[in-house]
Parts: structure tokens; C-alpha cells; sequence
């Protein structure tokens, strides 16, 4: 029996049992909400700083993370101890058992048992402990809870070109991330105002292609003011290791994004011969969409690429690799010789097929290195194989094409899930953002499978929400757009169809207590009834 199936259908005994017995305690506070949740009256575990953490399995990694994440709730000086030998306390152990990511918690007065299908399964049991620790003050209420996501990729993007983020800061937001219960980052390195990450084999691209003269100053649609500012920066391969290493301890895989063959002007401002006609060009200073784009009818382009994805591959354990492919601009391909060579060479009949050829080709090269490729949805415009998976952002019915077709397909439409839009209609208060308004609550009723076939549901493999930052130049702004608004997208991911609309508004209030212990800058729109 399908175990997951064999864990819901119990627990669906147990809660009916409960509820005529009237014998469990209220639901806790706990975003994402659990699939099973029986709280009882039988006591508290008391959490303080002699609480060991009792490991088995190996699981010094997870037990290790919540020993320094309980200083801060606990008011710690060093962290718990963990140890193989003990009684009592927290115990940790893997059961194959359990569903991969799920994990089984029991609570008594004498101890916590979690126990994980996977360290992953693990670390999420405990960040529902730690949740539960910080709303009680470290006594933690007895009882049992089963739980399992809904989607096996929960995402979160994070756009580094228009607006440049430190090591630590990245890691802030992993830390962000992994409190939710996400577990991919997809991290947009190159974009045309500025290529963020360190390729050996071509040292010009962050030598010129990191650092833009100034930057727009207001809206870009009509452009009239410039800061004068040069603004720049960029991360080496040494970083994006340690990165991806931190990211990795909470379960989280770095997703890169390497935009090709639009979305390139700080590419081509590095290196000319890109271009279809090698123009000199600087690296964008504005937003949108700029003509300028890779020429797809060189064969240097594609050795370039090529070359550059070989050193993105052995940075990026991921097992996808996101190649942009969204909104580029055909009028360069339209006049170059190189690219008419191409198309006819190739049997294509317009540079909508020149991309689909382009896009075909990298995917070809990305599987000889073991590697699956993710495009935007406009990858599906000029045609793209069974095999690439489908990042539908131009809203739904991109990703139910692609899905009905056979791809593997995340949904992320951009009414829904860019988080870099206003929280409010009025948008009071709320500085300068691109645009578009997407309160909480828009976000929470979202189910991303409504009304598709079964066949098209299976192709639908998770839900990401997007930050760019055109218009959010700092860490604070940044978590001021991502929380709480992020708790809303991860009951959409973990627990799709769980979630209360009659509870969150109470949990939420919990969780804005947990996000003022972590120190994140959480905008208080929601909470003061703004929509």
C-alpha cells in the first residue's frame, strides 16, 4: 500500500475518533499546516538550555541547525547540546517508512521524537518543533503530528542582477526559506544589467559585465533620470560554493539561471563577437526588455555557452539547470546573415524556430552532462522537446499546455506569485515597487491545479514565487516583500489542499511573533487588515 495513502487514511480515523470523543486539544499555530495534528491535554515538554538533541542515523546536520536556531528563542548563550546517549530530551531518527519529506512527531512530557523519511524529513519535523518553541516559550504542548508536503519542488527565486545581494544576506534568505519548509532556490545570476557569477574560461564577463554606470532612477516604462551611480558586483566560484554548501545543510537545492539568448546585454557588453553584429553596447541601465540579444546564428555563440555551463555544471549539484529563454526580441536575428544561414540550414521557418533550435540544442548538451534543463514558458513558443521542464509564468495556461503535452511543469503566473509587486491596492506606504498588486489572502486561495485533466495534474511537479528586484536594493526591503506574504505560498505548496481560510489570520499572528524572534523585517500590511 501507498504509505503516504496508508498515513492519511489513519489519520483520518484518528481525527474522526477525536472529534466525537471531543478528547483532543485545538490545532497549534503551524505554517505550513501539518496533514495530522492531535494535540493533547496530557502535559508539556519543557524545552531549556539542559535539553539534549539524542541523534541516530547520523543526523548531526539537522540536529546541529536547530541547536543554534534555539539561542535565540531560548535566550541562549552556546547551543544545545547534541549527543548519540541520552534520555529524554529530543530524539531524532530516519524511518524509510515515512514518506521522503515527511516526518512523524511524537510529544510527551518527557521527550520529542521526530522521526524523518529522509534528514530532510527530519529538519522539517523540526522546524514545526521550532515554530512550537517559540510560540510557547520553549513548553511545548504533548501530543502527535503527521505531515507531508503536497509538492515535491517548493520554490523561491531570487534575482541578483538588477540589484546585487551579499553572501550573507543570500544565506538570510535561505534561512527564510527553510523556516517554510521550501526546498529549491532558484537563483537568476545574468541578466542585461549586470552578470553576477565568476566564469573562469571568460574573466571579461565580470570583469566588464558585473558593473553598470548608474541605474534608473523611478519607473522604467518612459526612462528620464539616471542616479549616476556605477553599481555593481558579483560573486567567485569560491562563493558560489559556500552558498550552495549552506543552502544544501537546510535541504534546500541552488537552482542557477544563466539567461540565453535574450535577457544577455551585460554579456554582450563583455564580449562583443556575441552579438549578430558584434556591436559595442553597455551593460543595460534601465529595465525591460532591450533588443540586444546572443546571436543564435554563430557557431562561437553555442562553444560560449557550452563553456560557460560546463563550469556552471560543476558549481550546481542541481539537477536542473535554468536556461531564461524568455522574452527575447527577434528583430536582430531577422537582419543578421548568420542567423538566416541558420534557419536555412536547419530547415526552420522563422527565428521563432531559431530559438526552439537554440533552446533544443542546449537541452541536447545539458543531458549529456546529466543535467535537466528548466526554460521559462516561452521556451514552448518555438517548439521545445517532451523532456524540459516548463516554468509557466505568463500566467496558467501556459503551464496546462505545456503539462497536457507531457513536460514536467512549475507553476509560477505572475499574478500570483511575484512577490516583488505592492502587497496593497493603494499601495500607502509601500515606496516604489514594478508594479502589479498581490495582497496575502490572493496568494492563500490559489490552488495551481484547478481545473486541469489528471494527466496534466501529474505534469504539475511544484509552485515557485519570484523576487526581482529592480526595485529592491536591500536586504530589509527584500524580506519586507517576501514575508508574510511567503507564508501564504508555502500552505500553497505544502498543503494544498489542507489549508483553513477560518485559521489563518490566528496563525498567522503566531507566526508574526516567530518572524520578530528570527530579527526579519515583516510588513505589517496583512496584519493591519490592508488588502
Amino acid at each position: 500500500m501507498n504509505m503516504r495513502l496508508n498515513i492519511l487514511t489513519f489519520a483520518a480515523l484518528l481525527v474522526f475518533a477525536a472529534s466525537n470523543n471531543q478528547s483532543y486539544a485545538a490545532n497549534p499555530h503551524i505554517i505550513p499546516e501539518p496533514g495530522y495534528i492531535d494535540m493533547s491535554d496530557d502535559g508539556l515538554f519543557e524545552l531549556d538550555k539542559k535539553t539534549p538533541i539524542v541523534v541516530s542515523n547520523d543526523l548531526w546536520n539537522p540536529a546541529a541547525i536547530f541547536a543554534e536556531e534555539a539561542m535565540e528563542f531560548l535566550d541562549l548563550k552556546r547551543p544545545l547540546r547534541t549527543t548519540k546517549r541520552a534520555k529524554g530530551g529530543i530524539r531524532l531518527r530516519i524511518d524509510r517508512f515515512v514518506p521522503e519529506e515527511g516526518y512523524e512527531m511524537t510529544i510527551t512530557p518527557e521527550e520529542v521524537v521526530i522521526i524523518g523519511g529522509s534528514e530532510a524529513g527530519v529538519f522539517y519535523g523540526l522546524q514545526t518543533l521550532r515554530q512550537l518553541v517559540a510560540a510557547n516559550n520553549g513548553k511545548v504542548p504533548c501530543g502527535y503530528i503527521a505531515d507531508e508536503p503536497t509538492f515535491a519542488y517548493r520554490g523561491a527565486h531570487l534575482d541578483v542582477a538588477r540589484h546585487f545581494f551579499t553572501v550573507e544576506e543570500v544565506k538570510e534568505y535561505i534561512d527564510i526559506l527553510a523556516a517554510h519548509k521550501l526546498n529549491r532556490l532558484h537563483w537568476h545570476l545574468t541578466d542585461d544589467q549586470g552578470w553576477r557569477i565568476e566564469i573562469k574560461r571568460y574573466p571579461e564577463l565580470t570583469e566588464k559585465g558585473s558593473m553598470r554606470k548608474e541605474t534608473l532612477v523611478g519607473h522604467g516604462l518612459k526612462p528620464e533620470k539616471w542616479d549616476g551611480t556605477p553599481y555593481g558586483g558579483y560573486y567567485t566560484q569560491e562563493q558560489i560554493r559556500e552558498v550552495v554548501d549552506y543552502a544544501a545543510k537546510r535541504y534546500i537545492t541552488v537552482i542557477p539561471e544563466i539567461e540565453m539568448p535574450g535577457h544577455a546585454q551585460a554579456a554582450l557588453h563583455a564580449l562583443p563577437w556575441l552579438g549578430c553584429n558584434e556591436q559595442i553596447v553597455d551593460v543595460w541601465t534601465t529595465w525591460g526588455v532591450t533588443p540586444e540579444v546572443m546571436c543564435a546564428g554563430k557557431e562561437s555563440t553555442y562553444t560560449f555557452l557550452e563553456n560557460v555551463l560546463l563550469e556552471v555544471i560543476e558549481l550546481f549539484p542541481s539537477e536542473y539547470i535554468h536556461i531564461g529563454g524568455d522574452e527575447c526580441p527577434k528583430e536582430r536575428w531577422a537582419e543578421c546573415e548568420h542567423c538566416q544561414a541558420m534557419i536555412k540550414a536547419q530547415e526552420l521557418n522563422n527565428t521563432e524556430e531559431l530559438q526552439g533550435y537554440l533552446v533544443a540544442r542546449i537541452e541536447k548538451f545539458l543531458n549529456a552532462h546529466g543535467k535537466k534543463m528548466i526554460g521559462w514558458d516561452e521556451i514552448l513558443d518555438g517548439g521545445v522537446t517532451s523532456t524540459a521542464t516548463v516554468m509557466s509564468w505568463r500566467g496558467i495556461k501556459g503551464g496546462i499546455k505545456a503539462a497536457e503535452r507531457g513536460n514536467d511543469v512549475i507553476m509560477t503566473p505572475m499574478t500570483l506569485c511575484y512577490l516583488n509587486f505592492y502587497q496593497t491596492e493603494s499601495r500607502e506606504g509601500e515606496g516604489l515597487h514594478i508594479g502589479g498588486h498581490i495582497p496575502f489572502e490572493l496568494i492563500y486561495a490559489w490552488d495551481p491545479t484547478e481545473g486541469m485533466s489528471d494527466e496534466a495534474k501529474s505534469h504539475i511537479i511544484g509552485v515557485q514565487c519570484n523576487m526581482w528586484t529592480e526595485y529592491i536594493k536591500d536586504a530589509q526591503t527584500l524580506q519586507h516583500m517576501l514575508l508574510p506574504r511567503l507564508a501564504a505560498m508555502s500552505e500553497v505548496q505544502w498543503a494544498t489542499d489542507r489549508r483553513n481560510e477560518q485559521t489563518i489570520r490566528q496563525k498567522m499572528e503566531t507566526m508574526r511573533k516567530f518572524y520578530e524572534e528570527c530579527g526579519w523585517n515583516c510588513s505589517p500590511y496583512y496584519f493591519d487588515g490592508r488588502k
